[in-house]
């Protein structure tokens, strides 16, 4: 019946995805004996259902018994994630890091050595530092859980405070939700140390060059904001990751965050001294367009839009996210 597997579906997703399916078999076997005995063969009964599941216990007691041991700092709950998302952001933070190296020596070989000791002091300082904030954010949800569950345990656990089995079309994909991952922690490697490439590369008989879309002299000043926008983007895939499907919870925590994203986005990019304001006049020192002409005056317009039309592409990604988890929520 839906009860019992709305009852094993809440037991074995509090313990760790290795051990679902062997103690989901276990249980249901479990169960069925259960009735066998209690009904005698006989028809069973609502009731005879409710009263074993009431004589297994509440499916949080019965994981903790599953699991044996409770002194942990990452919760079975939350450990495959866990190590998914740290296994990702070191992955993807190192191979940025690499790439960026490639990169730098194939444009300039002779400072190879001055871009090897960069390479080793950036992962040597940003590793532990991403091993510790994901540590840190999934030790505060795995905290706010536990201390969630301590609330309830005073009241009385009914089978009817099962929650249903979720819908296929409310769920969330984890391709989704690694890819987004993957995505805001390349743009904050990029950002935070490779923000000197983000223009127009110059090439004339080799590489000359870049000439920057940022303003050099200000961009720290805006780069904390910058990385605490994109960050926050990062937790926001890990709880989709986590919950593993859509709630009207969810929805509107996404909606809170990307409102914040586009607010904050939208303070740094319409602040005159974010962009470069020599760009145009870099271009035309380095060759690339010549003043009055019509290729200038094309990249100048290009140049001044360019702004509204970032704005305006993060603002509809954004919002159909949030809309998007609005929808899925309601579908049954």
């Amino acid at each position: 019946m839906e009860v019992i597997n709305r009852y094993i579906y809440a037991v074995t997703q509090k313990l760790p995805s290795s051990q679902r399916q062997d103690i989901a078999d276990e249980l249901r076997g479990l169960i069925e004996d259960m009735l066998e005995e209690r009904t005698e063969r006989e028809d069973m009964k609502e009731s005879d259902i409710e009263e074993v599941l009431l004589e297994l216990g509440s499916p949080r007691e019965l994981a903790d018994k599953y699991r044996g041991t409770k002194k942990y700092m990452i919760g079975p709950e939350l450990f495959d994630s866990y190590i998914l998302v740290l296994k990702i952001v070191l992955i993807v933070i190192s191979a940025s890091i690499g790439i960026g190296f490639i990169i730098q020596t194939i444009l300039d070989p002779v400072s190879i050595l001055n871009y090897f000791v960069d390479m080793i002091v950036r992962l040597v300082t940003v590793l532990p530092m991403a091993f510790g904030w994901t540590t840190f954010w999934f030790a505060i949800g795995d905290l706010y859980d536990g201390n969630k569950q301590k609330d309830l345990l005073g009241q009385e656990w009914k089978p009817s405070d099962l929650p249903p089995i979720p819908d296929e079309k409310r769920q969330i994909k984890r391709c989704e939700s690694i890819i987004g991952i993957i995505f805001y922690t390349i743009i904050i490697v990029f950002l935070a140390f490779s923000s000197d490439y983000f223009g127009v590369w110059i090439f004339r008989d080799g590489f000359n060059g870049v000439v920057p879309f940022l303003n050099e002299q200000t961009y720290g000043i805006y780069l904390l904001l910058i990385l605490l926008v994109f960050g926050t983007g990062i937790i926001k895939e890990c709880l989709k990751l986590v919950k593993g499907k859509w709630t009207y919870r969810l929805a509107i925590y996404t909606t809170i965050v990307n409102a914040v994203s586009m607010a904050a986005v939208l303070f740094i990019i319409s602040r005159p001294d974010f962009w470069n304001p020599e760009f145009m006049n870099q271009l035309v020192e380095a060759g690339v367009v010549t003043a009055g002409s019509e290729a200038f005056d094309t990249v100048t317009a290009i140049w001044n839009q360019s702004t509204f039309w970032i704005l305006i592409l993060f603002i509809i990604g954004l919002a159909w996210d949030a809309v998007d988890g609005f929808i899925k929520s309601r579908k049954r």
